[in-house]
């Protein structure tokens, strides 16, 4: 085999290996009405939360009434990225439906969402999906900034514990 060809097969072995790199670019798919560098001061908060302490069932807790399934933090959390994890607004639920729902009657904007299934609740502020990386949140929190960032942190940090392989259907 002459020195081209052996070139030629050697990339594209390492083309079909995929290399060392990530499957997806770290970062987000910021549908927000922030910077890129807010959610990333976000994403920093929840990774030092995932390292100093892993709270598996906090909604469970508040539907069941179970104990709580506290771990210690997993320093890994400090290295887990984001990777194109879509961050964007959904419309909120009107006040009429929410209260024909589920009989909680809130002004307009509500502040929730539908949560499709699998989910523990109809309705929420926010939500996460794992598989295809992504965050949704109720649009009436976008300029609540105290709000916002706590809601992001707690799916952010949801989004970290599944990277490290926790269960986190309680979350």
């Amino acid at each position: 085999m002459n020195r081209r060809a052996y070139v030629f097969v050697v990339i594209v072995i390492l083309t079909g290996c995929g290399g060392l790199s990530d499957p997806l670019p770290t970062g987000f798919v910021n549908r927000t009405q922030h910077a890129d560098s807010g959610l990333w001061t976000i994403w920093r908060a929840a990774q030092y939360r995932a390292a100093r302490q892993v709270d598996l069932n906090p909604l469970q807790r508040s539907i069941e009434h179970v104990p709580p399934n506290i771990l210690p933090g997993d320093r890994r959390a400090l290295q887990a990225m984001p990777h194109q994890l879509r961050v964007e607004p959904k419309p909120d639920v009107p006040t009429r439906v929410l209260l024909v729902d589920t009989g909680i009657d809130r002004a307009d904007p509500t502040g929730m969402i539908p949560c499709p299934q699998p989910c523990n609740v109809h309705y929420t502020a926010a939500y996460s999906r794992y598989q295809h990386p992504l965050v949704h949140y109720a649009a009436s929190w976008e300029f609540q900034d105290d709000n916002f960032s706590s809601i992001l942190e707690y799916e952010f940090e949801s989004q970290i514990l599944y990277a490290l392989g926790y269960d986190v259907k309680w979350r």
